[in-house]
């Protein structure tokens, strides 16, 4: 099997996120699939300076978020995993109910079925308990839930250095080498 992650930038504040995780991956040996919500697409020129097409031409491959006939709708689509930065609460309930109404939600239901490596950055605060019992069937059907919450034991100096921590975290997980934080030495 190829390396290959699915991404998924969706709605939520925090779009730099799934950005530079293709920007990182391209640096990598791995083949990289892209899928952006409508409401990730107006975020995109909301909050960054890249446009759309900036952020999808770092991709391998672009898929449309209503195109459910598209390749990551099949467990036949064979993929280590997929990564949803930022993800939605929105998105996150489909993900967490089986609600596949979208490209993008049905990538990941394909990934949870095929108990392939899900990880979702979950970015709203503060939460309730209907935002907390989601992740939590999320995770008992298997994702990994990880919310950019930023350390500071590396000493960031930077934006980019706390973007990079999170990331950082989402490779370990996927077993991809990087040397992008400083880890804990105690």
């Amino acid at each position: 099997m190829s390396k290959s992650i699915l991404i998924g930038i969706t709605g939520a504040s925090g779009v730099i996120y799934g950005i530079e995780i293709l920007k990182e991956l391209t640096k990598k040996d791995l083949e990289t699939h892209l899928i952006i919500s409508d409401s990730g697409k107006k975020n995109i020129t909301l909050e960054t300076d890249y446009s759309v097409r900036d952020v999808e031409s770092m991709a391998n491959k672009v898929y449309q978020n209503d195109d459910l006939t598209a390749p990551p709708a099949s467990g036949s689509f064979i993929t280590n995993g997929m990564i949803v930065a930022p993800c939605t609460i929105k998105t996150l309930s489909g993900i967490a109910n089986s609600y596949s109404e979208n490209l993008l939600v049905r990538a990941a239901d394909v990934t949870l079925k095929e108990k392939r490596k899900l990880v979702l950055l979950v970015r709203e605060t503060p939460l309730h308990k209907g935002h907390l019992n989601l992740m939590t069937i999320a995770a008992d059907m298997g994702a990994h839930i990880l919310p950019p919450i930023p350390s500071f034991y590396h000493h960031p100096k930077t934006i980019e250095d706390i973007i990079h921590q999170t990331i950082g975290k989402v490779f370990d997980y996927f077993g991809v080498e990087h040397d992008l934080f400083r880890r804990w030495g105690g």
